[in-house]
């Protein structure tokens, strides 16, 4: 069990992160990928990446192994990480000291290589080949499912935006999942070990993850700038052939055309349940859920499913489909 202890302050200082942090999802899909559990959600992606991996799974695995400590430096929370390459230079300008303690607690627990004892040294050279690795990694195992993992996570995002507009900031942690459970001031977390995290008056970013799985995550060292890391819902089927995916081509834009359809899309740009977008447009339900399977087909809109209820949200695709339909209005 995880208990975060907040005080009124830190109420006043939770946020939900922008999107997905490339370290991050680098590091729990690293895990996920070891691990044989999550097959509905992940199998279909371990069997299409694991044939096109390179070297650097190896690399990488040995630092992140599937269960237990992973070092903190590998996901550094301050910085610049608006890029997968700020990301890097980041991490690879980590204090010595920082990459000598976290190696050296991982050490204790597993059996390392010899270059990791480089790495420890912050030898330039085994920083670099580091950096490469976590490149490398996003180039084949990520990146050609980016907007899948972008879009659910801004579907996310917006129910969260949702629970905190309906019940405030308590609201908010209230509504993170069966995983969580607000009993003011703590909020308790399932985790693998016990762990307590005062935040101090220094707030929280809940930082929403594709790979995270299949307990939420924080840093080990409490003194970091506290995040609180948590498994997002998943769109079914999101790991097809990467040359399949929704959005892909444009033959599925073909039925796109038509008023309904569009009053649609634009009430999903911040999020609306089947209901509202019924409602605010004056048709039934199923009209409704027939226009979200051909936005879903153009890979214009994701859905999430939480408690029964259906949320709809655009994607990054059909917020710049709207995005031209407003500069062509003037």
């Amino acid at each position: 069990m995880l208990r975060v202890y907040f005080t009124s302050e830190d109420l006043a200082r939770v946020r939900v992160a922008p999107g997905p942090d490339f370290l991050w999802e680098i590091s729990n899909s690293v895990q996920t990928l070891q691990r044989r559990d999550g097959e509905r959600v992940f199998g279909a992606w371990r069997r299409w990446v694991r044939p096109r991996l390179s070297g650097s799974p190896r690399l990488l695995s040995c630092l992140l192994p599937p269960r237990g400590y992973s070092p903190d430096f590998l996901t550094p929370t301050a910085g610049d990480r608006a890029t997968l390459q700020a990301s890097v230079d980041t991490l690879m300008s980590t204090p010595r000291p920082r990459l000598r303690s976290d190696l050296n607690q991982l050490a204790s627990s597993l059996q390392l290589p010899g270059w990791v004892r480089s790495l420890a040294g912050g030898d330039t050279e085994t920083l670099h080949l580091l950096g490469g690795a976590l490149r490398t990694y996003q180039l084949e195992a990520l990146a050609p499912y980016w907007r899948r993992v972008h879009a659910d996570i801004d579907a996310d995002r917006a129910l969260r935006l949702h629970s905190l507009l309906d019940g405030g900031t308590e609201g908010l942690l209230a509504g993170l999942g069966p995983q969580f459970r607000w009993r003011a001031p703590v909020l308790e977390v399932t985790y693998p070990v016990e762990q307590e995290l005062r935040l101090r008056g220094r707030g929280l970013v809940l930082q929403p993850s594709f790979f995270c799985w299949p307990t939420p995550i924080t840093l080990a060292d409490g003194d970091l700038p506290p995040v609180l890391v948590y498994p997002i819902h998943h769109t079914a089927d999101w790991a097809g052939p990467a040359d399949a995916r929704p959005g892909t081509g444009s033959g599925p834009l073909g039925p796109l055309l038509g008023h309904t359809r569009a009053g649609i899309l634009r009430a999903t740009r911040t999020g609306c349940s089947t209901v509202e977008a019924a409602r605010l447009l004056d048709v039934t339900h199923p009209a409704v859920s027939q226009h979200l399977n051909v936005l879903r087909a153009a890979g214009l809109v994701t859905t999430v499913r939480r408690a029964g209820r259906s949320f709809h949200v655009a994607t990054a695709e059909g917020r710049a489909l709207l995005a031209a339909e407003e500069r062509a209005r003037g």
